[in-house]
Parts: C-alpha cells; sequence; structure tokens
C-alpha cells in the first residue's frame, strides 16, 4: 500500500482552511488541518471532514452540459471540453463584438483565488468583475475603509490574545473559521471574557459570560449607548484618542441623546446592563475585540451597527493593540515582495463599472462592486447592456432575495454560464454548466494570506478527477486561448506558480514541507505611534468625507425598526456548523447531519398560534409560503423567526435535498430593491412572514 501526504486548502466553505491529504493507493484520502499552520492545531469542522464525501457524489456535475430547453426546464445534452469551451468563447466572442467587452459580468465567492478571474475579465476588457458580498460583508467593508481608510481584512481579529471579544452579527461557532474557533476557545480558556449580542440564543451564545437577547434591528442603538457610556463616564482610552481619533469632540456631541435607558427602550437591554458591560470593556481594554461582524446584510442600518463596532474598537484603544485589532502585514510591510499579479498582465479596462460602483457611488469599493446593482444593470440596460454572465461556484438564485424576480432579469442575458462543482438553481437555469474539480481533484494558483506573520499558501491536487471535470486555471485557460487572450493561455499550473514566483526569492520548492511559505520568523505588532491610516487626515475618522460628499451621514440619527405588524414576524436567518449555505445541502455526509431546516419561534407566541414543538407550520410572505417543522424555545426574541440559510432545493438532480425544509430567499419579495445605500448590502432581514399550524 502506498500513501503520501498532500498540502492543500479545503474548499467546503470561502474561509479555504489549510489541510494535510493523506492519500493511500491514489485513491483513497483522509482529511486534517494542516499541522503546520499556526492556529489549526491539525483539526477540521465537519464540513471539511466531509470533503472526500463530495468527491464521491454522483450527484454532482461529472461533464460539460449544455442546455436544450427553456432555462430552468432541465433538458441538457453532455458535451466534450473542446466543444463546451468552444460554445462558450463563441458566444462571448459574438457578445463582445457587439455590445463591447464591458458587456460581461462575472461573479465569484471571492477569497484568495480571485486574482485569475480579474485577469480573464480584464482580458475581455470588461470592469465588471464581482463577488457574492453585496449579500454578506459590504457593509463591513465600507465602515472599515470609511473609519480607516483601509478594508475589514486590513486589521487582525487578535482572538487568542484578547481579554474581552464582543461577538455582535458574528457566529462564531457554528459560522466556523477553524483558526479563529481555536484562537478564541485558547483564549476563554486563559481567561478572556465573551460577550454575545444576538436576536437568539447561538451555540456561540451558550459559551458566552454575557448574552444580550436584542430586539431585532436594534444593534445600532445598543452600539449607541456604548459609546455614550464610554465617553460620558470617561472609560475611553484618552491617549490613543488623542493621538489617533479625528472629530471626537463631534461624536460627543452627536452621542448625547443616546443614553443607556434611552437605549433600554429600543433594544430591550436593561441600562444598567450596558453600563455594566461598558466598564468591564473599559477594565479589558485595550486587548478587546469588538468584532464588526461577518455577514451583515441584514439590516438598513447594518452600515452603522459595523461602523459604530470600529469606533467602539478605537476608542478602547484596541486598533493596532495586541489582543485587540492589529493591523495586518502584507508581504512589503516584511521586506518582502508580493507575489506578481495576472490581472496585470491586461490593462485596466477604461468603462465605468455597470453597477455605478467608483462613479455613480464613489464611496464603495470598485474592487468587486455591488453585484445586486449589476443585476439591476442587466434588467435596464443602463448604463449599458450586460449580456453575458459567468457565475463561478456561486449560486445567487440562492443567496440573493426574490429569486423569481432574479430569474426575469437573467433571462435578458444572452448567455449565462455556471461553473461550479455542485448542482445548485443558477447551474439549473443557465446555458452552459462547466464542471469544476472539487478542491481535492484540483489545483489553484499561489496565492498570500496577510496577517500578523503573512505567508504564501498553495492548494494542490490530492486526486486525479473522478469524472470528467478541470480546474480553474483549466477553464480559464482554455477559454483565454480561444478567445485570443495569450498571456493568461497557460499550459500549466507550474507556468502560472513561476509567474507568480517572479522576484520574491521564493521557489515553489519551499512549498513542499508545509504547503506554505512564510514571509517573516514572527508575528509584528507595530507600536501605537507607528500605526499608519489611509484616510485623508491620517487618522481614524469619524466624520468620513466621501460619505458626506455624498449627503451620506457619517454619523445617522437613530430610526427606529418597523414592528411586525399582528400575526406577522421578522424574518431572520443565518449559518449551523455542519453546512454552508446551499453548497453542502445534497452532500452525502452532510445531509445525514441536518436533512433540513425548521423554525425557531418563540415558546410564548407559538402558544398565541397553536402551535407545538416538531408541529408542521405554514410560513408565508406575499407571493410564497412553505412548509417545515416548528422549534419552540424561550431563547429567540418574539419579534423574530429564524432558519438556516440554504434548504427549501427543487432540483431533480438532488435527491437528497430535494423538497427538504424552506428557501428563506423565496421569503422577500422585492428584496432585491431593500439595500443600504450607505454601506452597500442588501438588507436581508427586513422582511415579514406570517405563520400557522397545519393541520
Amino acid at each position: 500500500m502506498t500513501t503520501k501526504k498532500v498540502y492543500s486548502v479545503c474548499g467546503m466553505c470561502t474561509v479555504r482552511c489549510p489541510i494535510e491529504v493523506e492519500v493511500k493507493d491514489g485513491s483513497r484520502v483522509s482529511v486534517r488541518g494542516n499541522p503546520h499552520a499556526a492556529g489549526i492545531q491539525g483539526s477540521l469542522c465537519a464540513r471539511g471532514g466531509a470533503g472526500p464525501a463530495l468527491v464521491s457524489d454522483n450527484e454532482r456535475p461529472r461533464t460539460p452540459m449544455i442546455r436544450e430547453g427553456a432555462r430552468g426546464e432541465g433538458r441538457w445534452r453532455r458535451a466534450t471540453w473542446e466543444e463546451a469551451l468552444d460554445f462558450v468563447a463563441g458566444r462571448l466572442g459574438e457578445i463582445t463584438a457587439a455590445h463591447g467587452g464591458r458587456s460581461v459580468l462575472f461573479s465569484d465567492r471571492g477569497g484568495p483565488f480571485r486574482d485569475l478571474h480579474q485577469a480573464f475579465m480584464r482580458g475581455l476588457g470588461s470592469p465588471n468583475y464581482s463577488n457574492h458580498d453585496a449579500s454578506c460583508a459590504r457593509n463591513v467593508q465600507h465602515a472599515a475603509l470609511s473609519v480607516f481608510g483601509f478594508g475589514r481584512k486590513d486589521v487582525v481579529y487578535d482572538l487568542k490574545n484578547s481579554r474581552h471579544v464582543i461577538l455582535q452579527s458574528r457566529n462564531i461557532f457554528e459560522s466556523i473559521n477553524v483558526k479563529e474557533v481555536n484562537d478564541l476557545t485558547s483564549a476563554l480558556g486563559n481567561g478572556c471574557r465573551l460577550t454575545v449580542i444576538d436576536i437568539r440564543s447561538t451555540l456561540t451564545a451558550s459559551k458566552a459570560h454575557d448574552f444580550f437577547l436584542i430586539r431585532p434591528g436594534t444593534d445600532y442603538a445598543f452600539n449607541l449607548a456604548v459609546i455614550h457610556t464610554l465617553l460620558y463616564k470617561d472609560l475611553y482610552d484618552g491617549s490613543f484618542a488623542h493621538m489617533w481619533i479625528k472629530d471626537l469632540r463631534e461624536l460627543r456631541e452627536f452621542i448625547r441623546p443616546y443614553t443607556p435607558e434611552w437605549a433600554e427602550d429600543e433594544t430591550g437591554i436593561e441600562s444598567q446592563r450596558i453600563v455594566a458591560f461598558v466598564r468591564d470593556l473599559a477594565a479589558a481594554k485595550p486587548s478587546v475585540v469588538w468584532h464588526p461582524g461577518w455577514m451583515t446584510s441584514r439590516y438598513k442600518d447594518s452600515f452603522y451597527v459595523c461602523r459604530t463596532a470600529y469606533l467602539i474598537n478605537a476608542l478602547l484603544g484596541s486598533v493596532g493593540a495586541k489582543g485587540g485589532l492589529p493591523i495586518a502585514n502584507k508581504p512589503g510591510d516584511v521586506g518582502r515582495k508580493g507575489l506578481k499579479k495576472l490581472a496585470d498582465l491586461f490593462p485596466k479596462p477604461k468603462d465605468k463599472r455597470a453597477d455605478g460602483v467608483g462613479w455613480r457611488y464613489p464611496h464603495f469599493d470598485a474592487g468587486p462592486g455591488l453585484l445586486h446593482l449589476s443585476f439591476k444593470a442587466i434588467e435596464s440596460e443602463e448604463p449599458y447592456p450586460i449580456k453575458a454572465y459567468i457565475a463561478y461556484r456561486h449560486d445567487p438564485l440562492m443567496g440573493f432575495p426574490d429569486p423569481d424576480r432574479l430569474k426575469a432579469i437573467l433571462q435578458k442575458l444572452n448567455l449565462l454560464v455556471s461553473v461550479t462543482f455542485s448542482w445548485s438553481d443558477t447551474a439549473w437555469f443557465s446555458d452552459v454548466v462547466l464542471p469544476l474539480s472539487p478542491y481535492l481533484e484540483r489545483e489553484s494558483i499561489l496565492a498570500t494570506k496577510n496577517g500578523l506573520k503573512p505567508y504564501f499558501f498553495l492548494r494542490n491536487r490530492a486526486l486525479e478527477p473522478r469524472f470528467d471535470t478541470l480546474a480553474d486555471w483549466e477553464i480559464i485557460s482554455g477559454l483565454s486561448k480561444r478567445l485570443n487572450l495569450q498571456p493568461l493561455a497557460f499550459g500549466s499550473i507550474e507556468d502560472i506558480r513561476k509567474f507568480q514566483l517572479e522576484g520574491t526569492g521564493v521557489g515553489i520548492e519551499k512549498f513542499g514541507a508545509t504547503g506554505m511559505v512564510a514571509l517573516c520568523s514572527e508575528p509584528t505588532y507595530r507600536k501605537r505611534e507607528e500605526l499608519k491610516f489611509n484616510t485623508p487626515s491620517g487618522k481614524i475618522e469619524v466624520l468620513s468625507e466621501k460619505l458626506e460628499s455624498q449627503s451620506i451621514p457619517s454619523l445617522k440619527s437613530y430610526e427606529s425598526p418597523s414592528i411586525p405588524a399582528d400575526g406577522q414576524f421578522r424574518l431572520t436567518f443565518g449559518r449551523c456548523a455542519v453546512h454552508t449555505q446551499g453548497h453542502t445541502v445534497n452532500n452525502p455526509l452532510l445531509s445525514e447531519e441536518m436533512p433540513e431546516n425548521v423554525l425557531w419561534i418563540n415558546t410564548e407566541a407559538a402558544g398565541e398560534l397553536r402551535i407545538d414543538d416538531g408541529s408542521t407550520v405554514e410560513v408565508a410572505s406575499r407571493n410564497h409560503s412553505g412548509r417545515m417543522k416548528a422549534k419552540l424555545t424561550e431563547f429567540i426574541h418574539p419579534e423574530a423567526v429564524f432558519m438556516v440559510h440554504g434548504f427549501g432545493h427543487t432540483l431533480p438532480v438532488e435527491s437528497r435535498a430535494r423538497g427538504k425544509g424552506v428557501s428563506d430567499s423565496h421569503l422577500m419579495p422585492g428584496g432585491l430593491d431593500v439595500w443600504d445605500p450607505a454601506g452597500g448590502g442588501v438588507a436581508m432581514q427586513e422582511h415579514f412572514v406570517t405563520v400557522r399550524k397545519v393541520t
């Protein structure tokens, strides 16, 4: 029996934890966390452990498919890769000849390998690269930019060294980043305090020292009261504020009416608990992490929730501090040269983005733009027509609200292509399905992980593809060759990696021992006086020039959230520890762990509707309804119901997931139009449903 170890990167969610794969006899695999990666400790979450089941799954796309019937009808013909790539390249050529390269849209899940996709779009001459983040963390990104002048990933959550961690819009023990989970667990063992603010008691909340069951939509009120207490009870870090916070006087004046007593009426949290909590924060400063959130596309004011979270971190002096939010180091910060960018093979497109980001909305990050606004451009053909769309490892028909309306918009396309390792609603609605090899069967371009100790890493192929599938670089290179984008028409992954490593002083052989190459020997923290912020003033800015120039207030007056009408509940959703949205619910192993979602509903509210625990209920919005089982609990706010996102699949090719549970996306009519012009995120928890017992 032959055994080999392969260092790679997990692909079961967007975190992409480093892994070690043991391959026996070329086909049998076992997977664990890379023991050489800091904070991983050889561990993986359940999803990572189910990676081999993705390889063995016969219900994933196994060969290129070209649509024969109407979109969504499910009539396909199998194609060879030559035929499929010729077809896609031919249609792209026709579309770009008629409408220009700008008429092509591309979206992915973001992450470390996006340089390849951005390069392809530049080669086509399109500025319209995007990712899924408008339905996830754009509010966090834009909040960080407005305060610091740099993005959310330019700070590190130093959980392991923290003395107090606050999780608001972050369910860390169920929406899992393995390193973060291990670091926080280690910190808790060393006496760190954990506070959770949520509308329900999550698994994370069960581990907390303090849990605030907050009224849905009032997180901003809570944060304003925290800032009031820090400033008016003189509990903030005065020396840090004097050195680095601009506009502190304006913040003090704005915050004057937002007392803990005022917040009690809004949030349902007693004022004395808020004050005691803030005193605990002050005692732990500056080693405090107030997490600004992960999936924050929730409420109309979620941008301001994220923004005030960053301001609270600043008031506590935790920005840049060990145990707080130190600044992430890039290769250049530690005296090294970064990877050569594939996107630089082509000039930056001159056309404006179709979504308006960077010109109509200059306060937004133009890198990935805002995908829901690109959908509007498809619909209106303003500022110009979008006629082709490539969705890579991305299912917007599951991830965005109101999929029926989105389907009608996508009908205006001349070409819809899905690059995917699993079936999805978007793939089923596409013109062409290009099957992506699962992560254990593909290698990827090199990537960089910035942080206290930055490093390069790679994903290696552990197994040969079981079916007729390809890696993303093979697909992009194949299309590039046919479209005469010669600089990107690489013949091998080795050629791509050689290009990326030019000038770095690192050879590919350096990755062999661990799958990673560290760019410095020790974690590097910056001294307080050496911090740098990319704002006009060079400081942390309470008042943002970019926001104010767009008539968007930096400090927004609080508005109470809508109250559900009689018989209605605010619809909320989230993650669990064994599924990645809709991508894993048909996985042979994970579907057994959790085959369907259930509806969390407050026990007292359920009693008024004569709903019993475990009974079947109908959940309905204006134009859609679904049936699922009820989970009665005291640990959810009575104004809300909750379900795990990603269920309610209807595709005949997904036997394990079909007909199980309810899709929250279908319960959000008009949801594509409900978004925050300050932060850019779609507000997906501003919808209301009725619930009735099915007899």
